[in-house]
């Protein structure tokens, strides 16, 4: 078992994606805090857990509340005990649309949900993880962190946001023996892409996502999950500050590969042709 002994937080665990994950990792032999707004769903996915063997405690939160989230951390390693691994996958696209069309609040919560969600729970189990010099955290970014996506605009801007976030967050632990990593899932069937498929915005503005799934471009959640056993396994080391792609074969990427992403300095969020700015000394 990959992940036997540890303690493994998962955000938005109650569905889709994040539900895949848990169930993996428990299955890898790891504890599981599973995290999500809606306390039924989260209960039944640790029911599923226990069933087969596995131990995994349900915690309903909004990891945009920060107290809330301080504190369910807090449960969560007096319980299970220390955190080595968290998967930042609570997310939210419901504007969709042009901006001048689309309802800004909800525009503000898909950025707010999906930027500062992660950002509350590293701010959580960042100090306990550098105290003990050990821990993973996987950032899920999505369509839109590598280019443009005009009618999910807010979603569009959080995840590259999340990419910066991670960089900035993996730079700020180096040698610290903490170590963040962002994940691409790809294009999976979830409650989300089928609010994209049958809302009445969705249909308007976002046409490609049907022919998409029509033409069989449907990752199964089963990548991300087992994508995200082998990054808290350690096989993804060297790759911390930047983004793995579950859809484009990264789980059989060779140690030459990763090498060669890291001499090129690939999967990390540039603009072309500009390096990189360094802190002013004046």
């Amino acid at each position: 078992m990959k992940l036997k002994g540890e303690v493994a937080i998962v955000t938005g665990a109650g569905r889709g994606i994040g539900r895949q994950i848990a169930l993996t990792q428990a299955a890898e032999g790891a504890r599981v805090a599973l995290m999500a707004r809606t306390a039924a769903e989260i209960g039944a996915v640790a029911e599923e857990i226990t069933a087969a063997g596995g131990v995994a405690r349900a915690w309903p939160v909004d990891v945009t509340d920060l107290a809330a989230t301080e504190r369910v951390v807090a449960e969560v390693e007096a319980d299970l005990g220390p955190v080595a691994l968290v998967t930042n996958n609570a997310a939210a696209f419901a504007a969709i649309g042009p901006i001048w069309e689309v309802d800004p609040a909800a525009w503000w919560r898909d950025v707010e949900t999906n930027v500062r969600g992660p950002f509350h729970l590293c701010r959580a189990v960042l100090p306990a993880m550098i105290a003990r010099q050990r821990g993973r955290i996987i950032n899920m970014t999505g369509g839109g962190t590598a280019g443009s996506f005009p009618m999910g605009s807010g979603y569009a801007t959080s995840k590259a946001g999340v990419l910066r976030f991670t960089e900035c967050v993996a730079d700020s632990v180096a040698d610290t023996g903490v170590l963040v990593f962002a994940m691409d899932p790809g294009l999976v069937r979830t409650a989300m892409t089928e609010y994209q498929l049958t809302s009445e915005a969705g249909q308007t503005y976002l046409p490609d996502i049907e022919r998409l799934f029509e033409d069989h471009i449907d990752v199964p959640p089963t990548f991300a999950a087992r994508l995200s056993v082998e990054i808290g396994s350690g096989r993804f080391d060297k790759l911390a500050g930047r983004m793995l792609m579950a859809a484009r074969g990264d789980l059989d990427l060779s140690d030459a590969d990763i090498d060669a992403i890291v001499g090129s300095d690939l999967r990390s969020l540039r603009v072309n042709g500009m390096p990189p700015e360094k802190p002013r000394s004046d």
